[in-house]
């Protein structure tokens, strides 16, 4: 069969051209991904001054990255203040405590202000304690100071279905309460004794942080929900509004610098705390490849994400609502 050298030369010309426009389309992209980086790294970054938002929401657990997140704050020269944005009901109590120590830690370095939002109870109120100052919306639901055991018991349900548990143990209150038994006097004793416990700890905090008398700590401690307005009204919180009224605690209170962005800290990801010349190299080798072979579909891949209970629980559940 003859060979058409044209056709050859053209079919050479076209994948030359091909080839250019791929890299040139390549170079664009990446450009422009550069400049979108720098001037995300000069303006809301993570490393130019700013107020870092944590945001405490859902059930509250015990819960590692966020730890370890509340601690590189405390490290982060750019954070001029903090601001804790809550909207939960609660949680693990041990879950609670972890973060209100870590709050408390990150307040000897920082100015720190609370904000709750639609709900913040019982471990959610304990971690707004950790603040330096608590604002609230007239309407948020707050308070529900106090601590929870709760267990089930299918006994019934096994003897209607014909199963009978037994269990041999090393001493009565090994394993209580189970599921399958009734709860004898000396197991209700002491889970009264260790719900006491917790609970006593915990008023003992919201009377300490809010410089109230124990008594009244007390009272107010009863699983009482209260609206921000009254719970203003009996000092749990400080003032009523929002994330700007937080704010502008921070501003007049703390000197913290007026106008500063508010950058939300998360745990998915630490690619903003990188160097930008390490974020652009590590974006950059991760497309490349991709990138040549198919840029228009295939260099999305040089974007960042980021940019495009066990235990006692002290948590406030409503009524027939839905869990968290």
């Amino acid at each position: 069969m003859p060979v058409d050298v044209d056709a050859l030369v053209d079919r050479r010309r076209l994948r030359r051209k091909v080839t250019f426009w791929r890299v040139a389309t390549f170079v664009v992209i990446a450009g422009a991904l550069i400049a979108g980086l720098a001037y995300v790294s000069g303006t809301t970054g993570k490393r130019s001054a700013h107020i870092a938002r944590i945001p405490i929401e859902g059930v509250i657990l015990e819960d590692r990255k966020t730890l370890k997140m509340i601690e590189r704050i405390g490290k982060a020269d750019a954070v001029k203040g903090v601001l804790v944005s809550i909207n939960s009901p609660g949680g693990s109590t041990t879950g609670g405590e972890a973060i209100y120590q870590a709050l408390r830690e990150l307040a000897e370095k920082k100015p720190v202000v609370a904000e709750i939002r639609t709900v913040g109870t019982s471990a959610g109120y304990m971690i707004a304690l950790a603040s330096d100052h608590i604002v609230a919306r007239y309407n948020t639901i707050t308070g529900s100071i106090g601590v929870l055991f709760q267990f089930g018991n299918a006994q019934k349900l096994l003897e209607t279905v014909g199963v009978q548990m037994e269990a041999v143990k090393s001493a009565p209150l090994k394993a209580e309460p189970d599921f399958y038994s009734e709860t004898t006097p000396q197991v209700r004793a002491m889970l009264q004794s260790l719900v006491t416990d917790s609970y006593e700890w915990f008023v003992g905090l919201v009377a300490e942080r809010r410089e109230l008398a124990p008594t009244k700590a007390k009272e107010l401690a009863d699983g009482r929900i209260l609206t921000g307005h009254r719970a203003m009204e009996e000092k749990l919180v400080d003032a009523i509004g929002g994330e700007d009224v937080a704010i502008s605690w921070l501003e007049t209170e703390k000197g913290v610098a007026k106008d500063l962005p508010v950058v939300t800290w998360t745990t998915n990801s630490n690619l903003e705390e990188l160097p930008f010349s390490s974020r652009v190299s590590r974006e950059f080798g991760k497309g490349i490849g991709s990138a040549l072979l198919n840029p228009i579909i295939d260099a999305k891949g040089l974007i960042p994400r980021g940019l495009t209970l066990d235990g006692l629980v002290s948590v406030w559940q409503a009524s027939d609502a839905a869990d968290k």
